[in-house]
């Protein structure tokens, strides 16, 4: 008989199959800006929608006031108001680093977390914790990313036994204007840290320079699928800021009218010239009005579909000080509906601190009916 012969496969051939096999049965590396599971994506998605009619809540972030810790902060009536008012989520941004300086036990922030958990657990609310008055930078970035990765593991740790469906993790709030690469780098070991002991927790980054559109819209997003993105939207600043004292010369000029209206458009404040204020002050004719409210957020919008990733609008709001109340009206009814239509959750800033909706302490008597129109609220419930 003779004798079969079977050629043999060349070596190239041996090779590839081996490296097939091996990354088949071996869980394939993520690359860091390059992930390839969009499928776990869908519940990032989903959990970013139930954020929708959001409102942060100044409180736990006043810096400035001393006696923070020793009131209520927010009351039971205060839920039952946000329910009326028909608002799902709650945004409680927390100064972590100021009170760990001031020498303020952990705990003693964490029990009155704990009891807006629960709060927001009882009236069906989602709630969001955010990370507030940080100091990173370029500078220091070094010794304060392990300095946040540790407090992230703390509150991780405390709430890892909350449904992921209900708490929402927000790494840091504005990081700076900065190398965006260098923040970027920063949120991935802050999220890396936190995955190792909250695996599921939806968490919200959002880009450097405050969380801005246009370097949201450079922002290259992280290889974790279960990631929201946020951004802050004050656009144009100029009437959202406008005798802001903490923002300085640059915002002095008030009495700007929202949308722009040339009859009554004020006379620049001198101290704002040379300023980025009076660049912002030239420009208003062409941004204060709804259709540049609707090209920017676009921005972000486009952004998002980019990279098939979810997007929230974190805050958006306008200081109450000197804006007047019809114009603060139409241009949170602007923000709101424009942010709808383009399927981007909002979250307004806010409930009871210098942007408050109301005219007075928080209350139905004390909202206005424009801003009842502005944010949806139709009628007693």
């Amino acid at each position: 008989m003779n004798a079969i012969h079977i050629a043999k496969p060349p070596v190239n051939f041996i090779i590839n199959t081996l490296v097939l096999i091996l990354y088949i049965t071996i869980q394939p590396i993520t690359a860091k800006s390059n992930p390839s599971r969009a499928d776990s994506r869908l519940i990032a998605f989903k959990r970013a929608k139930s954020l929708d009619n959001g409102i942060s809540v100044s409180w736990l972030e006043q810096t400035w006031n001393k006696n923070v810790l020793t009131g209520e902060g927010l009351k039971t009536s205060d839920f039952e108001l946000l329910k009326q008012l028909g608002f799902k989520s709650i945004r409680l941004p927390v100064a972590f680093e100021y009170f760990e300086d001031e020498g303020i036990p952990v705990e003693q922030i964490f029990s009155h977390i704990d009891n807006i958990v629960k709060q927001s657990n009882l009236y069906g609310f989602k709630l969001i914790i955010d990370y507030h008055n940080g100091s990173f930078n370029d500078n220091n970035y070094l010794k304060e990313t392990p300095r946040i990765i540790d407090i992230w593991l703390k509150i991780a740790k405390r709430y890892a036994h909350v449904s992921c469906d209900k708490l929402f993790f927000e790494l840091y709030n504005e990081p700076p204007h900065m190398n965006p690469q260098i923040w970027k780098d920063a949120a991935y070991n802050i999220v890396t840290a936190i995955r190792k002991i909250d695996k599921q927790r939806t968490l919200i980054i959002g880009a450097s320079n405050y969380n801005s559109i246009y370097e949201q819209s450079r922002f290259v997003r992280l290889a974790d699928e279960n990631i929201i993105y946020t951004f802050h939207f004050y656009e144009p600043f100029l009437f959202t800021h406008q005798g802001a004292e903490w923002i300085g010369d640059q915002e002095s000029t008030i009495g700007v009218p929202f949308p722009y209206n040339a009859e009554k458009f004020p006379i620049i404040n001198p101290r704002a010239k040379n300023t980025d204020g009076e660049k912002n002050y030239n420009q208003y004719p062409r941004d204060g009005n709804e259709q540049s409210i609707k090209d920017k957020l676009q921005i972000v919008k486009g952004w998002s579909d980019k990279y098939y990733v979810p997007i929230i609008c974190g805050e958006y709001g306008a200081y109450n000080k000197y804006a007047d109340l019809d114009s603060r009206c139409r241009y949170i009814k602007a923000v709101r509906q424009t942010l709808k239509s383009l399927n981007i959750p909002g979250m307004l800033w806010d409930y009871n601190g210098n942007f408050s909706l109301f005219s007075g302490q928080p209350s139905i008597e004390n909202l206005p009916v424009c801003m009842k129109d502005a944010i949806g609220y139709t009628r007693e419930k």
